[in-house]
């Protein structure tokens, strides 16, 4: 099985609220890190615009990047889940090492400002799946844009629309994700 994200571009309205469930879940202090980000896209000029928003995190690929590089194993994939953890620990941190943020094509993996802080990222919210709940950043999101779950479950409930405004699809890590985009459909001159 393969967990993953489901995220509709159409409703997100970049309030944040996922940015913020998920520092105070994990009492990540005000800083660099963020397991999931908001990201504001804009094309366009006055007055036919485009501005939607895209609500990214780690997407626990098929094939994650981020593990190949690693030089002391210390990020896996899980077999049960498809769920892509890190032993910080194992890390050899950013200033020694910093391969899998180089890797990564979705800038997952975050590292603290301290010298040689250990890589973290997104885990799917691993405690709460255990207890059968969505992660925290799906379940604090008011406008229900995201949705986390197998991937089939996401596939069949929302189709396979794997790119969306500001996002593309690498088919060689292939990240666990589904969209809903943002039609860019130029606005009228008034």
């Amino acid at each position: 099985m393969q967990l993953a994200f489901y995220f509709d571009q159409t409703r997100c309205i970049g309030c944040y609220t996922c940015v913020v469930a998920c520092k105070d879940w994990y009492d990540i202090p005000a800083g660099p890190v963020s397991w999931r980000r908001v990201l504001t896209i804009e094309r366009g000029k006055y007055p036919k615009l485009f501005v939607a928003f895209l609500s990214l995190s780690c997407f626990h690929c098929a094939q994650p990047a981020c593990v190949a590089v690693c030089p002391v194993g210390a990020i896996s994939k899980r077999k049960e889940d498809g769920i892509v953890v890190v032993r910080g620990d194992a890390c050899l941190g950013k200033t020694s090492c910093g391969l899998c943020f180089e890797a990564c094509p979705y800038g997952a993996p975050q590292f603290a400002a301290e010298e040689d802080a250990p890589m973290q990222k997104c885990n799917f919210c691993l405690e709460r799946w255990a207890e059968g709940k969505k992660p925290v950043c799906v379940a604090g999101c008011p406008t229900r844009a995201l949705d986390a779950g197998p991937i089939e479950e996401m596939e069949e409930r929302y189709g396979k629309v794997r790119e969306a405004a500001g996002f593309t699809y690498d088919e060689k890590v292939r990240p666990a994700v589904v969209f809903r985009p943002k039609p860019q459909v130029p606005v009228a001159a008034f």
